[in-house]
């Protein structure tokens, strides 16, 4: 019953927004935009318990545990996208195409590829080289011992969470947003718990510190992949999945996947190799440092999400829109998604300029770890107008199954500028963490320079998928 007023309330809302592409834009991305702001706001809040903890070097080093798993966990789960991407575009295409019953095909390869290709044996690698994976990734030793058991649990954890994303990728396709975010706030929630518990032994548990956050982290993973399995085995959506059927492999789904999925894998791995070398290139700075440089990540991931959220929304629209043969639609919807993300992101960029210290004394009560991270953030609010740019007419592009053009972007962009700069800025001349973001800042106009004007040849409106 609640549910149903629920949708009434939400008609209702959506019939006041006098513009039919407005209101379609909103409906789609609001969604998603709560579910990735909140769930990063919960990662802030995960990262500030650890920065809390009464012993300053443990909590630095704490912190540092926590980013550098993050960038090996990152690149995991951004391959996983990477083909999700083409399951979204994919069933976008067909939903438009209003050919529905090639959808669970569809979420079947992308959720047997995910799991056979890349989750389990990531997880398996990052089990077995846990030591060897946080030394490359420039953890010093007090940095190594506490984190071990924590990057170890996270990786368990990654199954579940490459579970949970293919099924949600495959309802953004019809435009179904409004499920998984509930889910994963739901589990988010539990999570925060979970680590108020574990982490200063509270309740009764144990004080885990670290390790607790890792165990509260993975459990609220499972619990997010057992509810939207459910879900689309009781087949109240469009997406939905039956056992029973008997699965056989599609040679044209494949190549679809592999065609549109590969590009972005690369781009992907680019990605998160020049981060890694970036990352790197920080390390080098000190622990302290590297927790400020965290510190200023972790805010810097919820301005991502405007240009996230939109990019979702712009995929699902241009996918359904090419489907359906609606090709001047679908750039419409590409540009009002880019407008809507971009207001949002601007606005975001204005308090990281003017309230830095306050945001970041949340994390941390070290002058030096605020006094750079704040520095930071106003190079942050600089990047945000192109990052949300970016993010969005790139996600209209794979939408549309161009994925070519991103991954030019991303290479030239992070492996190439960012790295270097990073590199001369930090190693060379001496500017610390400041040098370093602002080979950032440069690295995302580069990157938005070369999505824009592929954007704006038209050409991805006219990509094939079979």
């Amino acid at each position: 019953m609640n549910d149903i007023n629920d949708e009434k309330k939400e008609r209702k809302f959506f019939l006041k927004i006098k513009d039919d592409i407005d209101a379609e834009v909103i409906r789609i991305a609001w969604p998603v935009l709560a579910e990735l702001l909140l769930g990063s706001l919960f990662g802030m809040v995960d990262m500030m318990m650890l920065g809390r903890m009464s012993d300053n070097a443990l909590a630095a080093a704490s912190v540092a545990a926590v980013g550098m798993t993050n960038q090996p966990l990152f690149i995991g789960l951004s391959l996983v996208q990477a083909l999700n991407v083409g399951g979204t575009a994919m069933i976008a295409r067909y939903f438009g195409a209003k050919q529905n019953d090639r959808i669970e095909t569809v979420l079947k390869h992308v959720m047997l590829l995910s799991m056979l290709l890349l989750a389990i044996p990531l997880s398996i690698l990052g089990l077995v080289f846990t030591d060897s994976i946080m030394t490359l990734m420039g953890a010093q030793a007090d940095t190594l011992q506490i984190g071990r058991s924590y990057f170890k649990i996270i990786m368990i954890g990654f199954v579940f969470q490459s579970f949970n994303m293919a099924i949600s990728a495959a309802l953004r396709g019809v435009g179904e947003t409004k499920v998984p975010m509930m889910i994963n706030l739901r589990c988010n929630f539990l999570n925060v718990f979970g680590n108020a518990v574990l982490i200063y032994g509270l309740l009764g548990f144990p004080r885990l510190g670290i390790t607790g956050a890792g165990i509260s982290t993975a459990l609220s993973n499972v619990v997010a992949s057992i509810l939207i399995f459910i879900y689309i085995l009781r087949g109240k959506s469009i997406v939905r999945l039956n056992i029973k059927n008997p699965f056989k492999i599609n040679k044209r789904i494949l190549y679809n996947l592999f065609k549109i999925g590969i590009p972005a894998s690369f781009e992907q791995l680019l990605l998160r190799i020049g981060i890694f070398l970036f990352v790197r290139i920080v390390a080098d700075l000190g622990t302290v440092i590297y927790a400020a440089h965290q510190i200023a990540l972790s805010i810097l991931s919820l301005s991502f999400q405007p240009g996230q959220a939109f990019g979702i929304a712009a995929s699902s629209l241009v996918g359904m829109s090419l489907g359906a043969g609606k090709f001047e639609m679908a750039e419409e919807y590409a540009k009002r998604t880019r407008k809507f993300g971009s207001i949002i992101s601007t606005f975001m960029g204005i308090i990281f300029f003017f309230f830095g210290p306050q945001l970041v004394g949340l994390y941390s009560a070290d002058p030096m770890i605020i006094n750079n991270s704040s520095v930071v953030l106003k190079i942050i609010a600089v990047v945000q107008p192109f990052q949300s740019s970016q993010f969005i007419l790139a996600g209209a592009l794979r939408g549309a199954g161009d994925t070519f053009w991103p991954l030019v972007a991303t290479f030239t962009g992070v492996l190439v500028i960012r790295v270097v700069l990073a590199y001369a800025f930090v190693s060379v001349l001496g500017y610390g963490l400041v040098g370093a973001w602002i080979a950032v800042l440069i690295d995302q106009f580069v990157r938005w320079l070369f999505v824009y004007f592929r954007f704006r040849t038209g050409k991805w409106k006219y990509i094939k998928i079979k």
